[in-house]
């Protein structure tokens, strides 16, 4: 079985109308119609009217009566007369399929452009966004190292801050040893006058004691001459 075609009535003679009338150029329409029977003969029923450019299938053919049996895409069966059915579509159909495609290829073209200018708008745009962000990297790249010579002079600050802790620290150690030191001669310095004056006192009484006895021997002494 093979799909075919119903072709287009072409070739038929022109009237003409009047010997002396201006003739005018016709063509014969190939939009006509062709009678699906139900056998292959005149005689047999009409079951349809094909349009032309309709698809058939065909499923027998019969050279004497110069049919073919066929079907339809919607699966009615019968006969058409064979010098009706060709094996590609007509020139019109064809034309009409060409120029859907044109159509077609032309709208994919102006999708395909539309889709061109985007992606060059998304380019542009990108291209602007990478400038921005290389722009503000560089900036970022400042910052990082303001806080880098912050962050050093605050080291810098912070072991300075903790000499001087400990520098105070030592003065402090210092300064209580220094103060033990001074309690410690105050201590010695108060033994030291209560040492003095005690010894000053011992003296005393001693020199009290000793000085009467030395004027009354001298007494005695004179007392004898």
């Amino acid at each position: 079985m093979k799909l075919i075609r119903v072709k287009a009535l072409t070739g038929l003679p022109l009237l003409l109308i009047g010997l002396q009338a201006a003739a005018e150029p016709a063509w014969v329409s190939d939009q006509f119609e062709v009678m699906l029977r139900s056998g292959p003969s005149t005689a047999n029923a009409i079951e349809r009217m094909l349009p032309s450019g309709t698809q058939l299938e065909v499923l027998d053919q019969d050279a004497e009566a110069g049919y073919s049996q066929v079907r339809t895409a919607a699966g009615t069966e019968g006969w058409v007369l064979s010098r009706y059915l060709m094996n590609e579509p007509s020139a019109r159909e064809q034309l009409a399929t060409l120029t859907g495609q044109l159509t077609n290829a032309t709208a994919r073209g102006s999708t395909l452009s539309s889709q061109l200018a985007a992606i060059r708008a998304e380019a542009e745009t990108a291209t602007r966004r990478i400038e921005q962000l290389e722009r503000e990297k560089g900036e970022l790249e400042q910052e990082l190292a303001s806080i880098k010579r912050t962050a050093a002079n605050v080291l810098s600050i912070d072991n300075q801050n903790k000499e001087l802790r400990d520098q105070l620290t030592n003065s402090e150690i210092r300064a209580d040893t220094l103060e033990q030191h001074n309690r410690e001669l105050a201590g010695q310095t108060t033994r030291y006058w209560f040492m003095s004056g005690a010894l000053v006192l011992i003296v005393g009484i001693i020199l009290g004691i000793w000085l009467p006895r030395i004027r009354w021997q001298r007494r005695s002494r004179y007392d004898r001459f």
